[in-house]
């Protein structure tokens, strides 16, 4: 897998760190990470992260909120979401791809195959 900037936007810092600690382990990607949607569509905007991993259930701007921003914004429009969510009934699952998701991966999720959920679901 070639190097890669990732952007994850979670409220939860454990979640971040074990995230962080899963993507450095399977593969050679950067993790850049936000505690809200405001911050991660800034971040976005700045950055440019190659995809984003967003978590649905936050505060203020949920998932589904911060993703509308970021397809709407066209300096982040272009850049891949996959949403991840203890909240991944098939309803909600049709509503994320509906929205523009390209995957959906559900929490606690698999710290050994987290990089590889990634990049199958964005063809890397």
């Amino acid at each position: 897998m070639s190097a890669k900037r990732i952007l994850f936007i979670d409220d939860e810092e454990d979640i971040k760190t074990l995230a962080r600690f899963c993507i450095e382990l399977e593969s050679d990607w950067q993790l850049i990470t936000a505690s809200s949607g405001a911050e991660g569509i800034a971040i976005a905007e700045t950055e440019q992260p190659d995809a984003i991993l967003l978590d649905v259930m936050m505060p203020e701007l949920d998932g589904l909120q911060t993703l509308e921003k970021l397809q709407l914004n066209p300096k982040t429009k272009k850049i891949p979401t996959i949403f991840i969510t203890a909240k991944a009934q098939a309803s909600d699952r049709r509503r994320f791809y509906a929205a523009g998701a390209k995957g959906v991966i559900n929490k606690p999720f698999d710290s050994l195959t987290l990089a590889s959920q990634i990049a199958g679901f964005l063809a890397w």
